[in-house]
């Protein structure tokens, strides 16, 4: 899927606004490739992938494009 970053917190996470979707998508630092959560910028475009957790979906094999 594709997205663009929406918010990063300081606490090593952040949310990404998917395109054709209304409700943003959290991902976790620890689920970035090929770049670190330090090197991203709110505006970014990313590719994802999505995956089920116990709070609901979330963004993972996160890769900026």
């Amino acid at each position: 899927m594709n997205g663009v970053i929406k918010t990063l917190t300081e606490k090593g996470f952040g949310f990404i606004t998917r395109e054709g979707e209304a409700k943003d998508l959290f991902f976790h630092s620890k689920e970035l490739k090929g770049v670190t959560f330090e090197e991203l910028k709110v505006g970014d475009a990313v590719t994802f992938e999505v995956a089920d957790s116990e709070k609901g979906p979330n963004a993972i094999n996160v890769s900026r494009v």
